[in-house]
């Protein structure tokens, strides 16, 4: 029987020496990029597809290479076998290799975990998200809107000389800023005082 491994970036299927001797070669190399599947024949003589080629193709062992439209399969089973089964891509050097193995689950695990691993369903990774999109300039008055050209909504005073953006005064510098002060009272004249209406530069008369 044949022995399957894998080393490096091949699958390689050793045949034991009557398949050897049947197929005229001792072993077949595929690349592990070209599977795309391994699965496991029970009945032997279902992987003889196509027409026989060269080979050996007695009752109850065949080995050799099968034609077929599409391309070409390799075989070396024989009867009352387990088969173990690599299908190939399309420019692999056959598209189907079909061999019986002692242990045909193990060299089925083998294989399969050296194809590449396709993301389940569900599990693709996610795009990152999209960034925030900047925060939207409210429209101007000639846009329709009713912010003026710095921004500013109607009733709010503009920041030049307005005192805006300083910190609130406190009791205590209102204080310190007065204590310096001259206060002066103020005292109101009886000439500082306003008369009735007309009465300025008005004299009395004599009778």
């Amino acid at each position: 029987m044949a022995h399957v491994t894998v080393e490096g970036g091949e699958v390689v299927v050793r045949l034991g020496l009557r398949e050897g001797l049947a197929a005229r070669r001792r072993q077949v190399r595929v690349p592990v990029s070209a599977l795309r599947e391994v699965h496991v024949e029970r009945s032997w003589w279902r992987v003889l597809r196509g027409r026989a080629g060269s080979g050996t193709w007695s009752p109850g062992r065949c080995s050799g290479i099968r034609n077929r439209p599409d391309g070409e399969d390799f075989v070396a089973v024989k009867a009352e076998s387990t088969v173990l089964c690599l299908e190939l891509a399309e420019g692999a050097p056959f598209r189907r290799v079909a061999v019986s193995v002692p242990d045909p689950e193990r060299a089925e695990r083998t294989v399969h975990d050296a194809m590449p691993q396709e993301p389940r369903p569900g599990t693709e990774p996610r795009p990152d998200p999209a960034p925030p999109a900047p925060p939207r300039r409210p429209p101007l008055q000639h846009e329709g809107g009713t912010v003026d050209d710095h921004g500013r909504l109607p009733g709010v005073p503009s920041r030049t000389g307005s005192g805006a953006g300083r910190p609130p005064l406190d009791a205590e510098r209102v204080e310190r800023a007065n204590a310096d002060r001259v206060r002066h009272d103020h005292v109101v004249r009886p000439q500082d005082r306003p008369g009735p209406p007309g009465a300025a530069g008005q004299h009395s008369a004599a009778p």
